[in-house]
């Protein structure tokens, strides 16, 4: 009985949480948009592998001022920006290939490629999904 009830509880907490306590037909009010689904980065790269281990999720909000260029580096692991507001112009050292990422757009980092975001005349607020394991830095 007691195993019984530590399935039942959290099975009906989920769904009063998802559906609420009234009535009203679940999900009619909800709009679902894709923003990337993608297996390579911006420059067309493709992306490889993820590393053998547990999956740790990362989500960092970042706030770059107007006029800022960021340092050059790379990601050891696949993550994605969405831009909140302003503009990121994103350089590809070696290349030097550029990409501009306007807001409500979502962008498909580069994975072991130098490169760096450049901002205008207004700062950017983006926020960026890492998908790695625990260890791996989400930036070198």
């Amino acid at each position: 009985m007691k195993t019984l009830l530590l399935r039942v509880v959290p099975a009906a907490l989920v769904s009063l949480f998802l559906f609420g306590c009234n009535s009203k037909s679940p999900s009619t009010d909800i709009t679902r948009e894709i923003l990337l689904r993608t297996s390579q980065s911006w420059d067309g790269t493709r992306y490889i592998s993820y590393p053998d281990a547990a999956p740790e999720l990362t989500v960092l909000k970042l706030v770059i001022p107007a006029n800022t260029q960021l340092p050059w580096h790379s990601h050891p692991i696949p993550n994605v920006g969405y831009i909140l507001s302003g503009e990121l112009l994103v350089e590809d050292q070696n290349s030097g290939q550029t990409r501009r990422i306007k807001q409500g757009e979502a962008v498909a980092e580069m994975v072991n490629i130098t490169h760096r975001g450049v901002t205008g005349d207004k700062p950017v607020e983006l926020v960026v999904f890492y998908a790695g394991s625990k260890g791996i830095p989400l930036t070198e």
